[in-house]
């Protein structure tokens, strides 16, 4: 991965009125990687997009991205960012082929390329069978996939997406993950995810920043968020079929598993233990029931685990 930095803010706020929106933030972001801004609605991430790309004008603090003063630039800043908002708006009397060619008309893309570029995002996206279709009949998933083509017209060097898979069904979803991996591994482009959907943070994103009130309340990896932040273990354990009912007595005359869950037609146990050096404990008090232990794989710290550890939950609130 590329380690030079896209963006660079220093005590980036923003306010209006007597509400902080963003307060303070202080942020780098890679160049290549996927970024997980996480929070939930109102946690100021849309904001910090809108300061990010000029749309919006700081308070106080700075903010560099592609090396440009978002404030001062914006209007060059936006012909080398793409943005895809959670709700966004395409006309649905036109065709997909005529949406993508109007924007790509409004982006500046050069005129004899934009009949090859459309095509090309049309048939990346899984749309060119509807190129010629009104939007007005297409899927949300669809719709999705053709508001992220627009994004990508004139092949931004960052990408912003927000909220990108928000009331998308199954197979939308996994359409959308794989396409961001895409643009990522193999196109080269950094991606700056805002979602407070904490299992697609974890699937797609390198680093993760967590916002609460504007406020940036932890950065990096999961893994190094995990250690640093939740010091518990997590546990998936398989018995014998028939022992299933002695495993759960055992488990729930334990007094440091919590959260003791059974999985759907497997003898599989899921549990949450305060630290790794329990595991032996649980072990023992299995032989001793005389339970076969088929499988025990601790598990590292999730972002909910995360998530829940940073907003001051000794549990992860289901």
């Amino acid at each position: 991965m590329n380690t030079s930095s896209v963006i660079v803010t220093h005590g980036l706020t923003r306010r209006f009125g007597d509400i902080t929106a963003v307060d303070g933030l202080d942020l780098t972001v890679r160049a290549g990687e996927v970024l997980g801004f996480l929070g939930h609605n109102g946690s100021g991430k849309t904001t910090t997009v809108r300061l990010l790309n000029g749309v919006l004008t700081a308070t106080a603090g700075s903010a560099r991205v592609l090396g440009l003063d978002p404030g001062v630039a914006g209007a060059e800043l936006r012909r080398r960012t793409g943005v895809l908002t959670e709700t966004p708006s395409l006309d649905e009397r036109l065709t997909a082929n005529e949406n993508l060619t109007l924007f790509a008309q409004l982006y500046g893309v050069p005129e004899a390329d934009i009949a090859g570029r459309v095509a090309e995002l049309l048939e990346t996206f899984q749309l060119a069978d509807r190129a010629a279709d009104r939007v007005s009949g297409f899927s949300k998933g669809m719709k999705q996939r053709l508001a992220l083509a627009r994004a990508l017209l004139h092949k931004p060097e960052l990408l912003f997406l927000d909220e990108p898979t928000s009331g998308l069904d199954p197979v939308s979803t996994r359409q959308v993950h794989t396409l961001i991996r895409e643009l990522s591994r193999n196109g080269g482009h950094t991606v700056f995810l805002c979602t407070h959907n904490l299992e697609e943070a974890q699937r797609l994103c390198d680093r993760v920043a967590v916002l609460e009130h504007g406020r940036l309340m932890a950065l990096g990896t999961p893994a190094e968020l995990g250690r640093s932040l939740w010091h518990g273990a997590r546990v998936e354990i398989e018995v014998a079929p028939q022992m299933m009912a002695t495993a759960l007595d055992v488990l729930q005359t334990f007094p440091d598993a919590r959260d003791v869950v059974l999985a759907e037609n497997q003898p599989v146990l899921t549990l949450a233990l305060p630290g790794r050096e329990h595991i032996p404990q649980v072990v023992e008090r299995m032989v001793a029931a005389n339970v076969p232990l088929y499988r025990l794989t601790p598990h590292e710290a999730t972002l909910e685990d995360i998530y829940f550890a940073l907003h001051g939950h000794e549990e992860v609130q289901s």
